[in-house]
């Protein structure tokens, strides 16, 4: 009987400068003698979780950030010695590091290699100098193609560009541009999201006077990334996610298929036995007390349970599992749902084909409000 699956999470949260539009859990120009203090706290966080990994098989392991390759390469040796040496993790694991470009030179990059990071997610955002610079981003457009071939001659062979689009004066043409750009690198995966202005960022306080497509452009973006997507051979595989045959990423696909995983540092969230919980955003409190960084737990009830299988599941083009949504909740998602799932595909919203119920790119485009139609 194989070991069930178990994703790690390890929060990394330093950058070089925070964007504008950036409300991750991230600090700007920490010192190296911090980012040790911070390894510190994580490798003794990682050994008191351990024994929950016992008897599972950690097949992915996730370094996000903040901008995890400006850690100190000693540290991040201590990090992953620590992690093999604690966690029992696969032989074929996924073990993904985020970076952005000018975070790290060839040499760098190759010793992370070597140390068994096998796939690279990099922060690219746009190919539009102009662009780059009303993001507040600290590459250009040439910077972040060097970085790719640095990273390719490294041995990096899984590398996932992210890219966003209906940003400050961006044109579909400019967009097309950026697109048709990152696909001749060719790299085996392409995270594509729209902007969002979340409330308490810089972007947000000054969102009147962003100069942002309107509707029609951001729809014209949408539409043309879809195109060029599948005339490029790259499957749409989540909302936002597009793959090569076989590179999908492993790491998400735990938390949208609804499996347990393990977070560690600042702002890492977990869930694990029915239980989620995450620590809290206070660096210096996390590196004083790293075992007492929990700031909220939450258990989940059956229908918490239940509706976030939907919630995560319709993200996905494969959609939900009729068959495994009962056997998991004792429910008939179907006849519950009757009204509202013909409503939604006679709208061309939603598809059912056999046991699987799915949405369509049009659904997906309006996932949030249809999402929350299936709340109990």
């Amino acid at each position: 009987m194989m070991n069930k699956p178990l994703g790690l999470y390890i929060h990394l949260p330093f950058c070089l400068k925070k964007c504008g539009y950036c409300d991750f859990c991230s600090f700007p120009a920490v010192s190296e003698a911090q980012m040790a203090r911070y390894t510190e706290a994580l490798c003794a966080e990682l050994a008191h979780n351990a024994p929950k990994a016992e008897g599972r098989a950690v097949d992915t392991v996730f370094f996000g950030g903040g901008t995890p390759t400006l850690l100190p390469l000693p540290l991040f040796e201590k990090l992953i010695s620590t992690l093999y040496r604690l966690y029992p993790v696969t032989a074929d694991a996924e073990i993904t590091v985020e970076a952005n470009p000018a975070s790290a030179d060839k040499g760098k990059l190759q010793r992370l290699r070597a140390l068994g990071v096998n796939r690279l997610s990099i922060g690219v955002q746009s190919l539009s100098d102009g662009e780059l610079s009303l993001l507040e981003r600290v590459h250009t457009a040439e910077e972040a193609k060097a970085f790719y071939a640095d990273a390719v001659a490294a041995g990096f062979s899984n590398i996932n560009l992210d890219l966003m689009y209906a940003i400050p004066s961006q044109t579909v043409e400019s967009f097309a541009k950026t697109l048709d750009t990152a696909l001749a690198l060719s790299p085996s995966h392409l995270s594509v999201y729209s902007l969002i202005l979340e409330e308490g960022t810089p972007f947000y306080q000054k969102k009147e006077s962003l100069p942002l497509p309107d509707e029609d452009e951001e729809e014209g973006m949408r539409q043309l990334l879809l195109q060029k997507m599948a005339a490029a051979g790259y499957g749409r595989y989540e909302i936002s996610n597009f793959a090569k045959e076989g590179y999908a990423c492993r790491h998400n696909l735990h938390y949208w298929r609804n499996e347990e995983y393990l977070g560690f540092g600042v702002a890492a969230y977990s869930y694990f036995d029915g239980i989620r919980y995450g620590n809290g955003k206070d660096m210096a409190a996390y590196i004083a007390l790293p075992l007492s960084a929990r700031a909220e737990e939450e258990r989940l009830t059956d229908m918490d349970r239940a509706y976030e299988y939907v919630m995560t599941r319709l993200r996905l083009c494969e959609g939900i599992s009729l068959s495994a949504y009962r056997s998991l909740f004792g429910i008939d998602f179907a006849k519950r749902h009757r009204a509202l799932i013909e409503r939604l595909a006679k709208g061309g919203l939603l598809k059912m084909e056999g046991d699987r119920l799915f949405l369509t790119d049009e659904g997906m485009n309006l996932s949030n409000s249809i999402l929350v139609s299936f709340m109990p």
